[in-house]
């Protein structure tokens, strides 16, 4: 499989263009590639699937911003940004969802196309937000959401057509989809093409309209879907679900659902990229003497860590491994539980502890070095007052 190239690159255009320059470069390349004009050609015919995936993720600002950030890896919709099935990219796909930059059907004066499917009414997107906790992040969830959205017309079963009536060429294009209108300039005869405002651009208008959806194939009704979130997943991140979102009108593309992530605070760990960050408060005896202590993991389980004799207040200890996955295609592996330890200084201390500490504090061993006895009192000054 060959490398996908920049989509920058594949359009020839700058990181910087605008919306227009964009849409600009890809009518030409898509002119210069057309089918029509490279008949049988295979090596053409693939610069025109590749200048529409680069087109579809770059004329969008949201698909372009993840792009900028991300690179392929998209916004998790598991095969990446081309929005087409990967493989599966059809002409019919790429006519039906950006023929209209072409002013209708009819690219550049030469033989237009129009799909056999009615795809041109492409279905538009939901938009979902879902809240996560740390321990869902750390496994991944499916999420089932109960939404009320377009949905084929069970009458016509999305053709739009009563009774199975079906359709007839439109009387206006005579099924091209497209209409030429000449005028005289001073120039001459000027001759431009518009979408047919009778079929509007399908080539074909129904016999009969349904009377359920008045023809336009799709009612309002409610669906439940399932949603699967990865592990690894962050505040801010999108998950795209690809043809669940509205359907679209007369049999066309269903729209996809964009899922939003939050994330829930945690009472016990701070999230550091893939990173979780346990604050450990040892005792006094503990950090003098060294022992074990048992701290808890993301998955509700305990883990035992042994503590060395001298620990000192400030210490890292990082257990590789112990942390969130990462998502799917940003990298691999886990990250790391990072455990920063304190110790706990009591603020009253009975007679007898008061004297054991006094004691203490006339051993040269409890005294050290002035930088680090500074640096003690300075912690524990309420102890030895």
């Amino acid at each position: 499989m060959a490398q996908k190239r920049d989509y920058y690159e594949v359009l020839g255009v700058a990181k910087t263009a605008s919306e227009d320059e964009i849409k600009k470069a890809y009518r030409q390349i898509a002119i210069k590639y057309h089918p029509d004009r490279n008949p049988g050609d295979k090596q053409a015919e693939e610069k025109f699937k590749e200048a529409a995936e680069a087109y579809n993720v770059l004329h969008d600002p949201q698909k372009r911003q993840q792009y900028d950030q991300f690179g392929f890896a998209g916004p998790m919709g598991g095969g990446g940004f081309d929005g087409f099935g990967g493989s599966s990219m059809n002409m019919d796909d790429i006519f039906s969802m950006f023929g209209d930059i072409f002013g209708g059907h009819g690219f550049g004066g030469f033989g237009g196309r129009r799909s056999s499917r009615p795809q041109q009414h492409r279905g538009s997107d939901l938009r979902l937000k879902v809240r996560l906790s740390l321990e869902e992040i750390s496994i991944g969830v499916t999420k089932k959401f109960k939404l009320r959205k377009d949905v084929p017309c069970t009458h016509c079963h999305g053709t739009g057509a009563e009774d199975g009536s079906g359709h007839e060429t439109c009387p206006t294009c005579h099924g091209s989809g497209i209409i030429t209108h000449t005028t005289q300039s001073i120039f001459g005869m000027m001759q431009t093409q518009g979408v047919c405002p009778t079929c509007q651009g399908e080539g074909q208008v129904i016999k009969n309209k349904c009377k359920s959806c008045n023809g336009l194939g799709v009612i309002k009704g409610e669906e439940v879907v399932e949603i699967v979130i990865p592990a690894g997943v962050a505040e801010g991140m999108v998950v795209n679900v690809p043809g669940k979102g509205n359907a679209g009108q007369r049999g066309g593309i269903p729209g996809d659902i964009q899922v939003y992530i939050e994330e829930e605070e945690n009472d016990t760990f701070v999230r550091d990229g893939n990173d979780l960050i346990y604050n450990l408060l040892l005792d006094f005896p503990t950090a003098a003497l060294g022992g074990e202590v048992t701290i808890p993991t993301i998955e509700g389980k305990s883990l035992k860590v042994k503590i060395e004799s001298g620990t000192q207040p400030g210490k890292t200890m990082r257990l590789r491994g112990k942390g969130l996955p990462a998502v799917q295609g940003y990298g691999s592996g886990n990250g790391d539980l990072v455990v920063n330890i304190s110790v706990y200084v009591p603020k009253t201390l009975s007679r007898e502890e008061r004297k054991a500490m006094e004691s203490f504090r006339d051993s040269d061993n409890f005294k050290g070095d002035r930088q680090t006895q500074e640096s003690i009192f300075n912690r524990f000054k309420n102890f030895f007052s």
